[in-house]
C-alpha cells in the first residue's frame, strides 16, 4: 500500500457551507510525528477546502529533520492545518493539524489550549515519534486516542503498540487510512465517544492544564 502522505491527492467532493444557526465550535487537534499523515487526515475529512501551511522542503532542512522512513516527503507543515466538520445545526467541529518536526513543537501548547480532545496519528515505522505528543497531551490533561495510519510498514499487534507507547489501557487504539474520509470519520467518532465516556465518569474526567 502506498504511503498516506500529505501529497496524496484527495478526490474533490461537494463542500457544505456553514449554517447560520451554528454557534458552538468544538476544537480537535491532530498530532503526531513528522510525516505521519496529519495534513492528509484533515484534508480528507474536512467539509471545506482546508487551510494548509505546507512549504516545499529544501536542503536547508537536511540534518535538521529526520527523514528516515519518509524520504519521499517533499512538503511539510510549518504552522498548522485547519478543517471543519458540521455535526448538526448548532455544533461544528474544528480540526487543527499540528506540525510534526521537533523545531515546531513550541506551537503545540497553544494549539492544545481550549481543545476538546486530540488524535495522535501513529506511523508504525517510527513509533518513537509519538512519545512527545502523548507526553504533552497527558501533561495538559487533554483526552486523546491513538490512530495507526496504514503505510504498509511493519505489522504489530495492538498489545505490542500499547507496550511500546506505555499506553493507558483506557486510551482507545484504532487502525486507519488517513487518505480515506470514511476511515478518518471513524477515528473522530471514536475520539468523541471516548470523551463522552470520560465525562460520564467523574473519577476519570480530564482536568486540563491552563496555558
Amino acid at each position: 500500500m502506498d504511503s498516506a502522505t500529505s501529497e496524496t491527492p484527495v478526490a474533490s467532493e461537494t463542500r457544505t457551507p456553514l449554517g447560520a444557526s451554528a454557534d458552538n465550535g468544538l476544537k480537535i487537534v491532530v498530532v503526531g510525528g513528522f510525516g505521519a499523515g496529519k495534513t492528509t487526515m484533515v484534508r480528507s475529512v474536512s467539509e471545506i477546502r482546508p487551510l494548509n501551511t505546507e512549504e516545499t522542503m529544501t536542503q536547508a532542512g537536511e540534518g535538521v529533520d529526520d527523514l528516515s522512513g519518509v524520504s519521499g516527503k517533499t512538503a511539510t507543515t510549518v504552522a498548522f492545518d485547519f478543517g471543519r466538520i458540521t455535526l448538526d445545526e448548532r455544533n461544528v467541529l474544528y480540526l487543527f493539524g499540528a506540525p510534526g518536526q521537533e523545531r515546531f513543537w513550541f506551537l503545540w501548547d497553544r494549539l492544545f489550549s481550549g481543545t476538546l480532545g486530540a488524535v495522535v496519528l501513529l506511523d508504525t515505522r517510527r513509533i518513537d515519534d509519538s512519545w512527545y505528543a502523548i507526553d504533552r497531551l497527558e501533561r495538559h490533561g487533554t483526552p486523546f486516542i491513538v490512530a495507526c495510519n496504514d503505510f504498509g510498514g511493519p505489522t504489530f499487534t495492538p498489545q505490542q503498540i500499547r507496550e511500546a507507547l506505555d499506553l493507558d489501557p483506557h486510551v482507545p487504539l484504532v487502525n486507519c487510512d488517513a487518505r480515506s474520509r470514511e476511515s478518518s470519520k471513524i477515528v473522530l467518532i471514536t475520539l468523541v465517544e471516548h470523551i463522552q465516556a470520560l465525562y460520564a465518569d467523574p473519577a476519570r474526567a480530564p482536568r486540563q492544564e491552563l496555558v
